[in-house]
């Protein structure tokens, strides 16, 4: 794995130069996000593929270029894996395997539209299996990163009280931004005194909240982020939560007290 740095984006993105479409999606951001892709990728765990790919289509002008630039690396690297490993060993999955006490924290923030009726959403496995789901925080006038950051902040509530139950706690956060905001960006913003350059700093006061809590308890609750909308049960679970929260106009966080009828909550829609 590789962590995004600065120094990786200049590899791929030279002076003068746009990032291209090819490049977003290798760093899982959003067309209309392009022009926050650096704030948006630093700190971003990428595979050791990625990031290659990631320089390899640096200064690609054409499309077509970039696909056969991607479908030759793809060649080489199935090459690789066939020559090096052998065809009767399969990998052992047993560290995947949920057990007792183990509890993942999913959390998602959204806003319909973007500013505008915004809710955070939690889901809760224990041991590999939905036990809660949460829901509320709304808000009239949000945004999608208000909500998000206001979800990872209710997981990290939700966190340290399992982690004094005496469980073992992971969140799994989509918004690589509220990662960035507590793990990486809050650390040089305290420094300066809370103040950072080219202006004010965006939704500080639940910053300050998150990245606190998040100290006390950062050496025993892993958080790491994943892909949005891409098969994770848990994340759709927390995206319906967002979606409940602003039907129902929930301003305060609470916890989902009807059946969890995971088909029927999948199908949810904003209203």
């Amino acid at each position: 794995m590789q962590i995004v740095t600065e120094t990786l984006l200049d590899l791929g993105v030279k002076p003068g130069d746009e990032i291209n479409e090819q490049q977003l999606i290798l760093l899982d951001i959003k067309e209309e996000m392009k022009s926050l892709f650096r704030e948006l990728s630093l700190g971003k765990k990428l595979s050791d593929a990625r990031a290659e790919l990631f320089v390899l289509l640096s200064a690609i002008k054409t499309k077509k270029a970039r696909e056969t630039i991607i479908a030759n690396y793809k060649a080489l690297q199935k090459f690789r894996l066939e020559l090096n490993e052998p065809q009767d060993n399969k990998q052992e999955e047993t560290s995947e395997t949920p057990q007792e006490g183990d509890v993942t924290i999913y959390c998602d923030g959204g806003c319909t539209p973007n500013p505008g009726k915004a809710g955070s959403g939690v889901a809760l496995y224990r041991n590999g299996e939905v036990s809660e789901l949460w829901y509320g925080r709304y808000e009239t006038m949000g945004t999608n990163n208000t909500a998000e950051l206001g979800a990872l902040y209710e997981s990290l509530l939700l966190a340290k009280k399992e982690l004094e139950n005496g469980n073992r706690v992971e969140i799994k956060c989509d918004s690589m931004y509220s990662i960035n905001c507590i793990k990486t960006w809050a650390v040089s913003w305290e420094k300066k005194g809370w103040t950072k350059k080219g202006g004010a700093i965006k939704n500080l006061d639940i910053i300050k909240l998150a990245y606190s809590l998040y100290n006390t308890i950062k050496k025993d609750v892993p958080l790491t982020h994943i892909k949005a909308h891409a098969g994770f049960e848990g994340n759709e679970l927390a995206d319906r939560m967002t979606m409940y929260t602003i039907n129902k106009k929930c301003e305060a966080f609470v916890r989902y007290s009807q059946p969890i009828d995971i088909p029927s909550l999948l199908k949810m829609r904003a209203g």
